[in-house]
């Protein structure tokens, strides 16, 4: 590669340097990658739509099977997201930013094609899910890159607008598809399948297609215009955030945060589904899916510039405690194993203020970060990278962990109670270390 895809002399712990140059690559940088980050998130979460709609075009999958496909860009996700962790060092924002562009296009052609034919079996629906983890993948490393093009001053509020704005993507694929498969914009392709209560034609194959050419064209615009920060180390080199305790710790706080508003943004849409529409049929998941990660990530812009001003830890503290109070209230008030649609009101009041903290202690944990390991800008970007990787998880183990629960119980309640056990222990370790009187990083 040329060197001048190179910044060899970026430092944007020099104020002289940041407000004469850096702080325009800065923005410009954070401008590409966030838009590239909203439609990988929006494949991402492609399935939480699409497994919703495919009993309706005559695809016979049980809500099993449905469940699994839903987990599976979840899965993939997370174990892309502890590849891309180490990938920024090695090879540079410009490549992987437009490389991971193009490659997402892959899976959108196979699910198009997919979708338009009800032989397609569970196998291949399966492998496609897989695929789309690479969009889950994606933030592991544009995250840990945007931290390298930022001072630590302005860290929060900068990682705060591109995991907001690229959380977005989650609202966006469950907001604009209800909107556009009644459309025949692929038509001349031959697709197009009647839903089978209605009698209605419907275009599933738009919710992949349609985000093909915005791909494109990002990856040819992250391409030309992106430049790349040498941060070199080997893979074996970045295993050093592993001797250190506080990436585990770091860790339980994300899962905390990231992990609760990915996996709940996965599942939203099937427990509506499955927990009271049966008790009204007026009821529609996707007509309130995408309120849920809207305000998630709504949330998470407003208070990254907030935790860059009050500190990371103490945000982080009171998430947990809303999460552990709003899950419990899910629990025992009944909204987990309804016996009247009335009981949906306070359902979604409930999880519409989960998605909110949880966009909250999303901000304020990557305001932490960098604090916490502030003697090693590159470890802080690993520990960024790795955090994310593990929560990714989310969407997979929310929704096998509720299928099992189902199974095992007949509802959701023990996995929700697995979630504010996590909780406790999450809060517990961000008090003592990192917030606290005295504490050993404060951040």
């Amino acid at each position: 590669m040329s060197n001048t895809h190179w910044l060899t002399d970026y430092d944007p712990s020099n104020e002289e340097f940041w407000n004469k140059k850096g702080k325009k690559i800065a923005w410009k940088t954070l401008t590409i990658t966030t838009t590239a980050l909203i439609i990988s998130f929006a494949t991402w979460f492609l399935y939480s739509v699409v497994v919703i709609k495919l009993p309706q075009i005559g695809f016979q999958f049980t809500d099993d099977q449905l469940f699994w496909m839903a987990a599976m860009p979840g899965l993939a996700g997370g174990i892309l997201r502890v590849v891309n962790t180490f990938l920024i060092p090695i090879y540079g924002t410009r490549k992987i930013i437009s490389i991971s562009s193009f490659i997402k296009i892959i899976p959108l052609v196979m699910l198009g094609f997919a979708v338009m034919n009800p032989e397609t079996s569970f196998t291949y629906f399966m492998i496609i899910g897989f695929l789309l983890g690479i969009g889950g993948g994606d933030f592991s490393s544009y995250m840990p890159s945007t931290s390298l093009f930022f001072p630590k001053k302005e860290a929060g509020t900068a990682l705060g607008i591109q995991a907001g704005i690229g959380n977005f993507g989650v609202s966006l694929v469950q907001l604009l598809s209800p909107l556009i498969i009644g459309l025949s914009i692929f038509s001349f392709m031959g697709g197009g399948q009647i839903v089978v209560e209605t009698g209605k034609t419907i275009y599933l194959e738009n919710i992949a297609f349609i985000y093909i050419l915005p791909l494109l064209a990002v990856g040819i615009w992250a391409w030309f215009s992106l430049k790349s920060i040498p941060v070199k180390a080997s893979f074996k080199e970045q295993l050093d955030i592993f001797k250190d305790r506080h990436t585990l710790y770091c860790t339980m706080t994300y899962i905390m945060t990231f992990g609760i508003f990915a996996g709940m943004s996965a599942s939203f849409p099937l427990m509506i589904k499955n927990l009271y529409a049966p008790l009204d049929k007026g009821i529609d998941p996707l007509q309130f899916a995408f309120y849920g990660p809207l305000i998630g990530s709504a949330s998470r812009i407003i208070f990254g510039k907030v935790a860059d001003k009050t500190g990371g830890a103490i945000l982080t503290h009171i998430t947990g405690i809303a999460l552990i109070i709003l899950i419990s209230t899910l629990i025992l008030g009944g909204y987990l194993t309804p016996t009247s649609a009335d009981q949906f009101q306070g359902f979604l009041i409930i999880v519409l203020m989960i998605f909110f903290f949880t966009g909250i202690g999303n901000a304020a944990t990557f305001k932490q970060y960098p604090t916490i390991f502030s003697e090693s800008p590159r470890k802080a970007a690993g520990v960024i990278g790795f955090t994310s990787a593990v929560a990714a998880f989310g969407p997979f183990v929310f929704n096998v962990l509720i299928t099992q629960s189902r199974a095992l119980t007949g509802d959701a309640r023990l996995f929700f109670w697995f979630l504010v056990v996590g909780c406790v222990m999450a809060v517990a370790v961000n008090w003592y270390f990192y917030t606290r009187k005295g504490c050993e990083r404060p951040s």
